[in-house]
């Protein structure tokens, strides 16, 4: 609802100024074509190295060397996948967690851990090379670090929450 007002405000805005929203509007989007096309060899290359990633059995081995350290912190194990795609593909880690609700219910302790955990941390890598490949910036000096710093925080926040929330497994 927010986002409707914020429309209808900015229509109104824009008739009190008497702007043509209309050819605005195209103005824009034709003005953003040029910065798609420079876009897209990013993001497919982005995307066919995550699928190289996952297929390649890379996922699942960094996966299977992280059960014990997961287990002695009390993370349960079936998050690692969730938690190591996350941060480089949104859909990728929506589809993860799609398969925990299809094998363990939309309401089970894994399940409700790992929907917490989607929306409580960010695809840091994704967002990065989009973002500042859309501008060309070639060093990002400490937005990465800072970024999965803040992304441990709020999935240890999550992770913790949880256990208070929905009790221990």
């Amino acid at each position: 609802m927010p986002i409707a007002i914020f429309v209808l405000l900015l229509i109104l805005y824009a008739a009190i100024r008497r702007v043509p929203v209309f050819s605005a509007f195209v103005q824009g989007a034709s003005d953003a074509l040029p910065l798609l096309l420079k876009l897209l060899p990013t993001l497919a290359a982005f995307s066919m190295a995550l699928r190289l990633f996952a297929d390649s059995g890379a996922q699942t081995l960094l996966t299977d060397a992280l059960a014990p350290v997961s287990a002695a912190l009390g993370v349960d194990a079936r998050l690692l996948p969730l938690l190591a795609v996350r941060p480089f593909s949104g859909s990728a880690a929506h589809a993860v967690l799609l398969d925990l609700y299809g094998r363990f219910g939309a309401d089970a302790p894994v399940s409700l851990r790992a929907s917490v955990l989607l929306g409580s941390s960010e695809t840091v890598f994704y967002t990065v090379a989009l973002y500042f490949g859309a501008v060309g910036v070639k060093r990002t000096r400490f937005c990465i670090p800072v970024a999965l710093v803040s992304m441990l925080v709020s999935v240890v926040s999550g992770l913790l929450l949880c256990t208070v929330f929905f009790g221990a497994d």
